[in-house]
């Protein structure tokens, strides 16, 4: 089985890679719009099977595409990659001081058959001050981040109090739910 990784995503190209996994990269570019009574993982499931999609007249029965979906889900809204930078500013002056929920969908398709695994997180942030926070986005330029930061990043080293779920979910790709259902479709191990 060809795995094929469908994101741009240079976190998941590394995730995916220290995992041990052998996989091509081949992006299709997507318009991201999903329906707005979606909550949630709703959202990123939808988004996931979305690009998916892009991939469902050329896919080899020899392939395996796998797409994925990550938001920041906060007050009961998606906060996801920001527009420019006061944008970003604006994301974590909201999410400074309180928690929030990171959300990643992954979806595995075959020319058979499509399975999708998805993961949340609880992310606590302490109090950010604003020089903090755009000295971040400044310098670090998460505009390739949803919710505008990486735990992996500065900000995440010294704003993000504890997480309650899998650190490599907020990374991009929730890799133990990654790994247990690739094994479905590769013999790893």
């Amino acid at each position: 089985m060809k795995v094929i990784l469908a994101s741009g995503s240079p976190r998941r190209h590394d995730l995916l890679k220290k995992m041990g996994i052998h996989f091509d990269i081949k992006i299709k570019q997507v318009n991201e719009i999903y329906p707005s009574n979606l909550k949630g993982t709703q959202v990123t499931d939808f988004l996931a099977k979305l690009k998916a999609s892009a991939f469902k007249d050329e896919i080899k029965k020899n392939e395996l595409i796998i797409t994925a979906d990550t938001i920041v889900w906060f007050n009961d809204q998606v906060l996801g990659k920001p527009s420019d930078e006061e944008d970003a500013i604006n994301m974590l002056i909201k999410l400074s001081g309180k928690r929030h929920h990171v959300m990643s969908s992954v979806c595995f398709t075959t020319i058979s058959q499509q399975s999708i695994i998805n993961e949340t997180t609880t992310v606590f942030f302490k109090p950010l001050d604003k020089k903090e926070i755009t000295r971040y986005v400044y310098d670090q330029l998460p505009l390739d981040k949803a919710g505008s930061y990486g735990i992996q990043d500065w900000i995440g080293l010294v704003g993000i109090e504890r997480i309650e779920g899998s650190y490599t979910n907020v990374v991009g790709l929730p890799t133990t739910a990654t790994y247990s259902k690739l094994k479905e479709f590769l013999p790893l191990s």
